[in-house]
């Protein structure tokens, strides 16, 4: 049985994008009068939490204020969200965020090799259409056969809920498809809807804990930004390749057939 499909999370998978969140929240608590301000500290623990509305709530219900004034707070988080969410895409369409290393290599790869692509991701579909076609054009959209963003799901992510409907979707068992993330969250969203996973973490999320990833990498490689040795030799070349990847995901089917 081949690799039939690679689900991609988007936000630190497909580019590292969390920087530019980061100031689409704080331009959007700004524009709105509220003196918040998150700094690079306070959002790599507050992306602990998934999804931008989440995140907002999240943040009020620890403020150090009285109930009444946070469920005021509460009320305006769909307009922040909306907001940010603009702001966000402003920034993307100027070119402030591109692709990680070996991307677009890999996507081109899949289409190539007849695997079907797909994503599944705690962000809006906004910021999905705003980040692919800055990076890979308008029409790459269509090139993702499905794509479960945002609010699709009742349960975001470490939940599997998003990886489920994809596979769904798709009309794939897990086995068939081999998911790429960059979060303990996500990889443990994926792992729970029993998909093998590659994981390459962000300056965001590389303290975090990968256990039970098929393999951890700093970036996918490519030509001008190949892998170091080390990564190389657990990539099986200076790029991590479809045909690795398909290896990866036959050797997780063998493991869990024996261990059955």
């Amino acid at each position: 049985m081949r690799l039939k499909a690679l689900i991609f999370d988007v936000d630190g998978t497909l580019a590292d994008t969390e920087a530019a969140h980061c100031a689409a929240f704080n331009d959007a608590f700004a524009a709105a009068g509220l003196d918040w301000h998150w700094d690079a500290a306070a959002y790599r623990e507050l992306l602990r939490v998934t999804g931008g509305k989440e995140r907002i709530a999240h943040f009020i219900g620890v403020l150090p204020v009285g109930e009444t004034a946070k469920a005021r707070w509460r009320d305006r988080v769909p307009a922040l969200h909306a907001d940010k969410t603009r702001r966000y895409a402003e920034r993307v369409a100027a070119g402030q965020v591109t692709l990680r290393p070996g991307i677009a290599r890999l996507i081109t790869e899949a289409r190539m090799g007849g695997v079907q692509l797909a994503m599944a991701t705690t962000t809006s579909p906004q910021n999905v259409a705003a980040l692919i076609e800055a990076t890979l054009g308008a029409a790459a959209l269509d090139w993702f056969a499905v794509r479960v963003c945002g609010d699709a799901v009742a349960a975001k992510k470490p939940a599997p809920d998003a990886y489920r409907r994809a596979l769904v979707e798709l009309g794939l068992h897990a086995r068939d498809c081999v998911a790429l993330e960059d979060s303990a969250n996500g990889l443990r969203a994926a792992r729970a809807a029993g998909l093998c996973t590659i994981v390459t973490p962000t300056a965001w999320t590389a303290d975090e804990d990968f256990t039970g990833a098929a393999l951890v990498l700093p970036q996918l490689g490519e030509l001008s930004q190949p892998l170091a040795a080390a990564d190389a030799a657990r990539a099986g070349g200076p790029w991590l390749s479809l045909a690795a990847i398909e290896r990866l995901r036959a050797a997780q089917d063998i493991h869990r057939e024996a261990m059955a």
